[in-house]
């Protein structure tokens, strides 16, 4: 077995860099994201440079759980490449070391990376994106309404005594029971357009959309203004959640019980299940890219061409990176089980890069 020192040399050296990479994507991303929303919001008087900065902060945390998987990718492929180049591995190999002993530490951090990531980073990301959708929603309140439906607005279909209704909200909150810049468009039994409604917020109550600051329009008359505004429902919680909560503002551990609403409800549950494997297949997935790494790094060792092994790495992270999202889309689209959607690309990662360096160090 590895030293403890020399182990956590190793660990130290890989968490630096990764944590390296990963703060400075994550600035470069903020700067953008922040240029981005000003922007965008430098003809609204109402919005300071304080609120844009909030926005930003509260975007930066989904963005940046996917960026993970690549900062450890990189971190690995520095950090052994590093290594290589000022002879430690050479000296490690000198007194009887394989490449699985100096390799644990990075694994074993990666692993823990991963832990934290799913535990404790994802149920901030989530929390914080939904804060950043409500704001976004207060900034470009009416912006749904007057340039059309966005593609990142939430669409549901109800059917109450009053007729069909189809509801268009910009962002959802307290497990759908709050609702943000919203439309709703009512139909008759015919499916006749009765009315047309614009609200700046709705909550669900005890059998009916509770519309607020709602302007009315119904066709022939003039558009009517209601302090609150009341639109019948048969829908409950459990049965908007599907259709108006995203998997990615639900955190890890509210996943189960929202599985278990969408089914008792009778909606699909798939994005939710292919959301919880992912997040629990995310530990194995960063050590797979800790594996690769030390694929292409230690490449440097026996052949040199640190050109080489930088786009070696960059095109296996693209390769497992396309991996994942199409095995993603593939489980939400049902035509993959959520488990081998979310499971595949980390234990094809890991398989690969054990193959390999198997093939390399061992013969």
């Amino acid at each position: 077995m590895i030293g403890r020192t020399l182990g956590l040399y190793f660990a130290r050296r890989f968490a630096a860099a990764v944590g390296l990479i990963f703060f400075a994507c994550v600035g470069l991303i903020m700067l953008v994201d922040f240029l981005e929303m000003a922007r965008r919001t430098a003809d609204r008087e109402n919005v300071s440079a304080a609120m844009v900065a909030l926005v930003t902060l509260y975007r930066a945390p989904a963005f940046t759980e996917q960026l993970l998987p690549f900062a450890v990718l990189f971190g690995g492929i520095a950090t052994f490449v590093l290594l290589s180049r000022r002879l430690e591995l050479v000296v490690a190999r000198a007194v009887g070391l394989s490449v699985w002993q100096f390799i644990a530490p990075p694994v074993l951090v990666a692993f823990l990376i991963g832990v934290f990531a799913t535990t404790v980073f994802n149920p901030l990301s989530a929390d914080f994106k939904e804060r950043a959708n409500q704001l976004e929603s207060e900034i470009f309140g009416g912006s749904g309404t007057l340039l059309g439906p966005s593609k990142d607005d939430f669409w549901v279909r109800q059917q109450s005594v009053d007729g069909q209704a189809i509801i268009q909200a910009a962002a959802s909150s307290q497990g759908g029971r709050q609702l943000s810049t919203v439309v709703v468009y009512e139909f008759d039994r015919h499916d006749r357009l009765m009315e047309r409604v614009e609200a700046r917020s709705a909550t669900l109550g005890e059998g009916a959309w509770i519309l607020r600051d709602a302007r009315v329009l119904i066709p022939g008359q003039d558009l009517q203004h209601f302090d609150t505004y009341e639109i019948a429902t048969n829908l409950d919680p459990s049965q908007v959640q599907d259709s108006l909560i995203a998997p990615e503002t639900v955190p890890f551990w509210q996943l189960p019980s929202a599985i278990r609403s969408a089914e008792q409800a009778g909606f699909g549950a798939t994005r939710y299940r292919l959301q919880l494997q992912s997040l629990l297949a995310r530990p194995l997935l960063l050590v797979a890219m800790v594996l690769i790494a030390a694929v292409v790094g230690l490449r440097v060792f026996r052949f040199g061409g640190v050109g080489q092994t930088i786009l070696g790495g960059v095109a296996a992270g693209f390769l497992l990176y396309v991996g994942t999202k199409l095995a993603e889309d593939l489980g939400d689209a049902g035509i993959v089980h959520p488990v081998a959607a979310a499971w595949f690309p980390a234990v094809a990662g890991i398989v690969m890069g054990a193959v390999i360096l198997l093939y390399r160090e061992d013969g």
